[in-house]
């Protein structure tokens, strides 16, 4: 794999330089006090000091880690280099330093500095390095713990800068009392007053005072609102299928706002099977006020929805949102949604959405865990690491309840009145719970958790102001889209590289699309670990028993329905993610079947996930039942065999079934032939009764059939000739699409460059 390093240090998370602020800002917001979704230790001894070798579910629980084990010995940390594969521009190493690492940049020549600042860089070597393995994990690969300075007490940790974090209530009470009038200097008064202390507000006066002047979407919200309905009405001109509703009766009204335009209307047609609704940008130290719908496309990408300007967060309003969403969508309601923890959301989607499976976002819950068990945290460490393995570690509901009854006893945690809420509300965040429902997140190996801020990341930030969203919200766009057309050329141009002689794998790189298939194989060469036993037979359902060898303790049952070839794994995976497991496929492979059946293959994963569905009779206005024309009669039974034969192939017993049922067939064919045949000869002896000849009539008939035989084995050839060149203007078609659609956007590049 080809690296490209780069540095100095990489700016606010993984966002582009181009939109980060400093190297400072590496933990601002709320990924600076909580785990990402999944912490994922692989070690079986739950210590809290990192150590080469240790893996992570992703980088931002490696670094979310290294800032907890940072705060406890009394450092602050901050992201230095990285390296991006050149093959998809992904991070795939990052190295996180001390704060005091390096040395301070000086001014050229003699020019002296605007304003005095302490010298804070002594060139310290603490640091930790973490790379990711072809299986999608994060390890630190390499680590230096000694430090060439003096570390902070406990009590002044909480002003270092990875640390300091504005938290949920306290925000509530910055709100309230800057509501009433009160400046920064007597919020933060108030703070230290109810906290019972400075060391123990979490923040100092200048994050006080930065949450609330952050809100330069409030400075600016009146002209920046032109700015927006002026690329509303632009739109609507230049597309014909932009939409866009305002709560209110005006657009001063001050009530929120939501548009889409024709191609996420038309994203949603697609992959409308599971939606997110991210709104976490509202929340963050900064409040930007923005909000998208986004899903996956059929790479594991995000895909665009819709977005919204979220001016009103009453739940009256929330409604409002959801069902202007929704009438843009035709009135199609999806069947799982994600959002953020949040009271008011969740009462605005079982009001709007009331069919749809609801899911909070784990990294949103986690976050507010640790705000709100923040002292339980400091006095047990070890308490962390515990409640993340018994939320993400826990694959049944009863391993998480027995997980969260002795997690609650063995810290004293069984009188939390908000644990006891967030318990009550488990069926929306945790993942033993939902992993019957999908949720389309196929790549989950590659992202924390739910992928809250994803397809606007390194484009809308605290910086962004309502005079440069549109600007950088069609950046955003545009860039999705040239990443979409990428993976498809690749899809369509670069076959992968078969791994194993599994026709299945041959069969599915044909099917899938590149990245989707890689997650598949990934499964497949994995079973080589995972025997299959046989533990039940009850005839037309077996049961099995499944576990990595040398890890007996954690074994999965798959249940496997022989005529059907359809089976169900305890883990899930398949219906969370539409990706078959590597259980089910152990099953395949100790049961014989060498390709997989084609309901496991969902179409919005699949390569021609966005070609247009076939067109039937009635679409194309035929009639249906038109038996007066051979060729119409010969079309029709040709589609019933095809459908006919795919479902017999699909098992043996089926198989034998169909081939005995053909024979039948057959049989009554050439009876009904011969009724035929017979009628006509009658017909015949009555006008001219001394020529009939029953021996005539037996050859006849033998040569109608020996012509028959023949003329079925010539329209199976046709058929199987015209099938691949279906097949072949599929493939054509679509990587027409792509060049055009590529063509537009290269006019659109140079049509800007010119005006």
């Amino acid at each position: 794999m080809e690296l490209e390093v780069v540095g100095p240090p990489a700016l606010n998370l993984d966002r582009p330089p181009a939109s980060s602020s400093s190297s400072e800002d590496f933990l601002d917001g709320p990924a600076s006090s909580s785990f990402s979704g999944g912490l994922g230790l692989s070690c079986s001894d739950p210590s809290l000091d990192p150590h080469e070798g240790m893996e992570f579910d992703s980088e931002q629980a490696a670094r979310v880690f290294y800032n907890s084990y940072a705060r406890r010995l009394g450092f602050s940390i901050r992201a230095s280099t990285y390296q991006r594969s050149k093959k998809d521009g992904s991070i795939i190493c990052r190295q996180i330093v001390c704060h005091r690492e390096g040395f301070r940049r000086r001014g050229k020549g003699n020019t002296k500095p605007k304003r005095q600042r302490a010298d804070t860089r002594v060139g310290c070597k603490a640091q930790m390095m973490v790379k990711k393995h072809d299986t999608g994990r994060w390890v630190i690969s390499r680590l230096v713990k000694e430090h060439n300075h003096e570390l902070v007490p406990p009590d002044k940790v909480h002003c270092l800068r990875s640390h300091r974090h504005v938290s949920g209530p306290a925000r509530s009470l910055i709100d309230t009392l800057q509501a009433a009038g009160m400046g920064a200097s007597g919020v933060m008064s108030v703070l230290i007053r109810e906290s019972g202390g400075i060391n123990n507000v979490g923040f100092t006066k200048i994050d006080c005072q930065n949450y609330m002047s952050g809100s330069n979407w409030q400075k600016s919200l009146g002209k920046g609102l032109k700015t927006v309905f002026d690329y509303f009405q632009r739109m609507q001109e230049e597309d014909p299928g932009f939409f866009y509703a305002v709560e209110g009766d005006s657009e001063l009204s001050g009530g929120n706002i939501f548009w889409a335009d024709s191609n996420a209307i038309k994203n949603y047609t697609y992959f409308g099977d599971t939606v997110i609704f991210d709104s976490t940008y509202r929340t963050d130290r900064y409040r930007v006020p923005f909000a998208p719908f986004t899903g996956w496309n059929h790479h594991g990408q995000p895909v665009l929805f819709g977005c919204a300007l979220i001016l009103n967060e009453s739940e009256s309003s929330f409604i409002w949102l959801f069902e202007s969403w929704a009438k843009a969508m035709s009135g199609h309601t999806p069947p799982s949604i994600t959002t953020d923890h949040d009271r008011i959301i969740r009462a605005a989607v079982s009001h709007v959405f009331s069919g749809a499976r609801h899911r909070f976002c784990t990294w949103t819950v986690l976050r507010e865990v640790h705000e709100r068990l923040s002292d339980a945290f400091c006095s047990h460490p070890t308490l962390e690491v515990e409640f993340q393995k018994c939320v993400n570690g826990t694959e049944t509901v009863d391993e998480f309840e027995f997980c969260w009854d002795s997690l609650l006893k063995r810290y004293d945690l069984e009188n939390n009145q908000w644990l006891q809420s967030m318990y009550d509300a488990r069926q929306h965040w945790i993942p033993a719970y939902l992993r019957d429902t999908f949720f389309g997140e196929a790549l989950v190996t590659q992202r924390s958790d739910c992928a809250i801020n994803s397809y606007f990341d390194g484009y809308i930030n605290a910086s962004t102001s309502i005079h440069v969203l549109i600007e950088q919200y069609e950046k955003a766009v545009a860039s999705r889209y040239e990443k979409e057309l990428k993976s498809d050329q690749e899809t369509l141009n670069v076959p992968p590289v078969l791994k194993t002689p599994s026709p299945m794998e041959k069969q599915a790189s044909n099917i899938y699309t590149r990245n989707i298939f890689k997650k598949f194989q990934e499964e497949l060469v994995d079973i080589l670990a995972y025997p299959a036993t046989l533990i039940k037979d009850s005839g037309s359902e077996s049961t099995y028993r499944v576990e990595k060898f040398g890890e007996e303790d954690r074994p999965y049952s798959v249940k496997f329905d022989v005529l059907e070839k359809k089976a169900l794994c305890s883990c899930q995976m398949f219906e969370f993610s539409g990706i078959i497991c590597k259980h089910i496929l152990a099953v395949f492979r100790v049961t014989n079947t060498l390709t997989l059946p084609s309901h496991y293959f969902l179409r919005r994963w699949t390569r021609h996930a966005r070609s247009s569905p076939l067109l039937d009779e009635k679409a194309l206005g035929m009639p249906c039942n038109s038996l007066h024309s051979a060729a119409a009669r010969f079309e029709n039974l040709c589609r019933e065999a095809i459908k006919y034969v795919q479902e017999g192939a699909e098992s043996v017993e089926t198989y034998k079934v169909a081939r005995e049922a053909l024979h039948l067939a057959a049989e009554k064919v050439a009876a009904a032939k011969k009724n035929d045949l017979g009628l006509a000869s009658n017909q015949k002896e009555n006008e001219h009764p001394s020529q009939s000849c029953s021996t005539d009539q037996d050859k006849r008939i033998q040569q109608l059939t020996s012509e028959l035989e023949t003329a079925n084995k010539i329209c199976e050839a046709y058929r199987k000739k015209l099938l691949d060149m279906v097949k072949d203007m599929e493939e054509q078609k679509l990587k027409i699409l792509v060049k055009v659609q590529s063509m537009k956007l290269n006019l659109r590049r140079l049509s800007g460059a010119k005006s």
